[in-house]
């Protein structure tokens, strides 16, 4: 049967989902702090070994054996003031340890290390140099006061550190992932999720403007960023970001998340609308057909998931003129010209295409050029060739998909 302590400590191990060996070393530490506040001297590097079974802890003073060399002069006489320090000339010496100029001289520590003489006098006789020497310290009866007041707070806040690098690390692991969250609370603008073991972020840049989020909703959200700070973990999550679609895909569409069709670019303005490029790995797989589902069953879910947001499935294709008439569907085009270097298109389109071509504000172009790639001027076909274009289609950001890899989804 376990002690008491070793169950104390699988315990905060489980309530505070970090290793025992954790719990363990923080113990060390805070043994080690105790010690240095009652019977450490200045120059000790103490590391304490303790037991958990039973509960016995051994303290040692641990120095790296180093080659002799001349002790800086503050070492020598006290701590100079510092007028003095920068006035010394250091090139002598310099020249005399064999440092280059530009060099930066390793300094002795007193703290970690000890001379090879000192070494092999005081401590052992065949000391060499590298090698890590230690010395066992008395372990005294008990502490004082102040110095389990020290011991506690050392282990309080080894703990948080603990838990903080063990919920960073789980996180940082799931960035650009889709996970499964909860609407906590609003803060101004921000809307703060629930992600289970910690709260995450919801930026107003990365919300769907078409969106309202409830105390209590369930949402599936993307990790966008996940950083330390002073207060520990924060996670960055989103609701706008074009890899969203792309997930959603994976997670609604077989054929995606098997790689036989492949999703190359998708321009997404979040809320409103989306166009997805994909393509198929199989000659009899139609990838259109298989995004969309049976009566758009496997879409239908996808646009749920968004709130409504309208998804258009593009053809890919190596051809820029093809590509680009499949972008502007479901507009029909008649000619396009493509001018390579400047990767600008003229894309001619009969009267009656025009509004579609071009989309409520300007939408479906401007759409169709981030997933292109291409400037696209829409013009009308009967137009003089010196007309200036009826609409123009900039592309700013072209997010491209270079691999399919199975959803992580919590």
């Amino acid at each position: 049967m376990s002690s008491p302590l070793l169950q104390a400590i699988t315990q905060i191990s489980e309530e505070k989902n970090i290793p025992a060996e954790s719990v363990i070393e923080t113990i060390e530490a805070a043994l080690a702090a105790a010690y240095r506040k009652d019977f450490g001297t200045k120059n000790q590097n103490l590391k304490v070994a303790f037991d958990p079974e039973s509960g016995e802890f051994e303290v040692f003073d641990i120095k790296t054996v180093v080659e002799d060399q001349e002790l800086p002069t503050e070492l020598l006489e006290g701590n100079e003031p510092e007028i003095v320090r920068n006035m010394r000339d250091e090139r002598p010496r310099r020249q005399e340890t064999g440092v280059a100029e530009g060099e930066e001289e390793k300094k002795f520590n007193p703290k970690t290390e000890i001379m090879v003489t000192a070494a092999r006098e005081s401590l052992k006789k065949d000391a060499e140099i590298g090698e890590e020497i230690k010395t066992k310290l008395e372990v005294p009866s008990a502490f004082g006061r102040m110095a389990a007041q020290t011991a506690k707070q050392v282990i309080i806040q080894k703990i948080r550190e603990a838990e903080r690098n063990k919920l960073f690390n789980e996180f940082k692991d799931r960035e650009k992932e889709l996970i499964n969250a909860t609407v906590q609370r609003r803060d101004g603008k921000m809307v703060l999720i629930d992600l289970g073991r910690t709260t995450a972020v919801l930026p107003p840049e990365e919300q769907i403007p078409t969106e309202r989020y409830a105390s209590g909703d369930r949402v599936k959200v993307f990790v966008t960023d996940v950083r330390m700070t002073t207060k520990g973990p924060e996670v960055v999550v989103s609701r706008a970001h074009p890899e969203i679609v792309k997930k959603l895909f994976m997670l609604e569409i077989p054929e995606v998340a098997g790689g036989i069709v492949n999703i190359h670019m998708i321009a997404r303005e979040a809320g409103s609308r989306s166009k997805v490029a994909v393509s198929s790995t199989q000659e009899n797989v139609d990838p259109i057909g298989s995004c969309i589902g049976q009566r758009g069953t496997r879409i239908q879910t996808v646009i749920s998931e968004l709130g409504g947001e309208k998804i258009d499935i593009i053809q890919f294709d190596e051809d820029a003129t093809r590509f680009i008439t499949n972008a502007l569907s479901p507009a029909k085009v008649t000619q396009i010209t493509l001018d390579e270097n400047a990767r600008v298109a003229d894309v001619m389109v009969p009267e009656d295409q025009l509004s579609l071509a071009i989309g409520k504000g300007g939408q479906n172009v401007r759409l169709a050029s981030r997933l292109t790639g291409w400037r696209i001027n829409i013009r009308e076909a009967n137009a003089p060739a010196d007309a200036p274009a009826i609409a123009e289609g900039i592309p700013e950001e072209v997010v491209t998909i270079t691999e399919t890899e199975p959803s992580k989804e919590e």
